[in-house]
């Protein structure tokens, strides 16, 4: 699959851009601050339908504009083509459409354009808190099985509703709903942790693999998945800390607690890691994630790399573009600071790419 036409309105400091890219390397050239990374966002947003870097819609639109509007159109390996289109007002429900009519839910959307983004905010997965890990899980594995994302958005319900009942200050006050929205947390939960589970043992070896190749060392990186769940039937647990959870007033058992422990040498890499295994660590992981995805979903996924390179050795470098830019990847969107690195860069590869400026939001093509 590849994105073919992006039309950008007001995305952030992105003014207007009409862009037609290549099937293979789209890269963006300037200074920081110019606009680079929101046009690498406005890409993803399109498939998540919401930005990488700021969860709220508003701030995503213009400071001095009322609205801004995204659209691409996707041509996939089977010839067929598909329209996105997105619109932002402010005080008002965003819209999101394929092929011109509206999704009902925008839950709908997710997997359709498959991607993988990979930025140096990615590092917060291995210094940051254990809800960025839980949703690295969750956003590798919805985009290939809608019924995970459904189960989440139904635990996600059903964990809220437990939480409001349990500050109820007469705590037998509706205790049969409390007891229906239980079930319902027990019965997604339960199978939210089995695909988890499921998903980090059959993805380890993968990204093991990534790992040592672009590190060209013989360290090893793996993951404990710590869950309540793993030792403990839900039910039973969930129970036996009703009273307690009543006290502190929010649910203190579930998959909402699960920690994804990340691991180099068998020790968490936050405590043991330097700035270049970080790094290595961060990107492994992501290349990982788009090979799975590449093996499991429905089209070959777009790739993001956004401003990666730096920080990391020129071995390490090299390694990422020979991987990148081989025949088990399509259409990759690239940035960079420096156009003669991404010349190196590019000099290692057998493709011919799309070469854009970025100055003040303004995107204009390069000679290539």
């Amino acid at each position: 699959m590849i994105l073919e036409e992006l039309s950008i309105i007001n995305y952030k400091n992105l003014l207007q851009a009409e862009l037609q890219f290549s099937p293979k390397i789209n890269c963006f050239i300037g200074n920081n601050g110019m606009g680079k990374t929101n046009l690498l966002d406005a890409v993803y947003y399109l498939s998540f339908c919401k930005s990488y870097t700021n969860p709220i819609d508003s701030q995503i639109i213009r400071h001095d504009a009322e609205v801004c509007m995204l659209q691409g159109k996707y041509l996939f390996e089977d010839n067929t083509r598909e329209e996105i289109y997105s619109g932002i007002r402010r005080r008002q429900k965003k819209q999101f459409k394929r092929n011109k009519k509206e999704y009902e839910r925008l839950s709908d959307h997710i997997g359709l354009i498959p991607l993988v983004m990979i930025s140096p905010a990615d590092n917060e997965l291995i210094t940051g808190g254990s809800e960025g890990r839980r949703k690295f899980m969750d956003m590798a594995i919805s985009q290939f099985d809608k019924e995970y994302l459904r189960a989440l958005v139904r635990y996600a319900k059903a964990l809220h509703q437990r939480n409001v009942l349990l500050k109820n200050e007469d705590e037998m006050a509706d205790m049969t709903l409390l007891e229906l929205w239980e079930d319902q947390m027990i019965e997604d939960g339960s199978f939210i942790h089995r695909k988890r589970k499921a998903f980090i043992d059959e993805f380890t070896p993968i990204f093991n693999t990534f790992y040592r190749r672009i590190s060209q060392s013989g360290e090893s990186v793996s993951f404990d998945y710590v869950s309540q769940l793993n030792d403990a039937a839900f039910r039973e647990t969930l129970f036996k800390n009703r009273r307690r959870d009543m006290a502190v007033g929010h649910t203190t058992i579930g998959i909402h607690r699960d920690e994804l422990e990340m691991l180099l040498d068998g020790y968490p890499i936050k405590k043991v890691g330097s700035q270049g295994q970080n790094k290595t660590y961060f990107v492994s992981l992501k290349l990982a994630q788009f090979h799975f995805l590449l093996q499991t979903g429905h089209t070959t996924p777009i790739l993001l790399l956004d401003d990666i390179f730096d920080r990391l050795d020129a071995n390490r470098v090299e390694e990422i573009v020979k991987l990148v830019s081989g025949s088990g990847f399509g259409q990759i969107f690239l940035s960079d600071t420096n156009r003669e690195s991404l010349d190196r860069i590019l000099e290692r590869t057998d493709n011919s790419a799309h070469i854009y400026s970025v100055i003040d939001g303004e995107i204009n093509p390069m000679n290539e």
